[in-house]
Order: structure tokens, then C-alpha cells, then sequence
């Protein structure tokens, strides 16, 4: 079980507007901050579990965020967006991963890919 995630920023100002609107509609929020607002944690009811901070730069990654349903799922996808962040995938089932597996995908400001997805379980039992 993984307890947290951290990635390293270019941009922290950005970085930091994008996640806490694209992250908004999956209910995170920033929960703590260090080192004046150079290191960030967010999730959800007081947990930080999503980490990012100032620093150089590794190879990009995927990050994978859960949505209570479809409609966060939507709701991530217009808020990267108008966040600034690239599309990289709309809203939509992937039933190549598997039946149920709704997801969106938006790169960061750092080309990151991150997702929001919901894991339908009634299709999942279909599939």
C-alpha cells in the first residue's frame, strides 16, 4: 500500500495553481506546506498523501488520482484544463485496461501525466 507520493517542480507557483485546481473536483486540498510553500502536501481530509516541491527535475511520470465517480472524473479533466494543463486523454472508458475503468488524462506543467479514474465496480462484474 503506498502512503504518499512526492515529485519535484520547475515551477512550484504553477505547479502549485494547477494541482489545486485540477485536483479540486477528487476533493484534495493542501494540507500542510513547509520551507514557505517550496514543499506542498494535499489530500483528502487532512491527509497528505499528493507531495510536490522545488527541485530539479527527473524524467516525467504517470500519477494516477481515485474519483468517487464519473462525473469527478469530468470534473478533473475541465479543471486541469483551465488550469492550464494539456489534454492528454478526455473523458472516457478504457475498457483496455478493463470494463469500468473511466478515465481522464492532463499533462502538468512539468509534461507529467496525471489521471483521474474511476474504477466502476458494477461494470467491472459485467466484463
Amino acid at each position: 500500500m503506498i502512503d504518499h507520493v512526492g515529485l519535484k517542480t520547475s515551477d512550484q507557483a504553477a505547479s502549485r495553481r494547477f494541482y489545486e485546481r485540477a485536483l479540486a473536483p477528487l476533493g484534495y486540498e493542501v494540507v500542510m506546506e513547509f520551507e514557505d510553500g517550496q514543499v506542498v502536501g494535499m489530500g483528502v481530509a487532512g491527509k497528505p498523501d499528493f507531495w510536490f516541491s522545488a527541485g530539479e527535475l527527473s524524467s516525467p511520470i504517470h500519477l494516477a488520482f481515485h474519483a468517487s465517480d464519473r462525473a469527478s472524473v469530468d470534473a478533473f479533466h475541465a479543471a486541469a484544463l483551465a488550469a492550464g494543463g494539456k489534454d492528454n486523454g478526455a473523458p472516457g472508458l478504457r475498457p483496455e485496461y478493463h470494463p469500468g475503468y473511466y478515465g481522464a488524462f492532463a499533462y502538468d506543467p512539468d509534461s507529467n501525466n496525471v489521471e483521474a479514474v474511476f474504477h466502476d465496480p458494477s461494470e467491472r462484474k459485467r466484463g
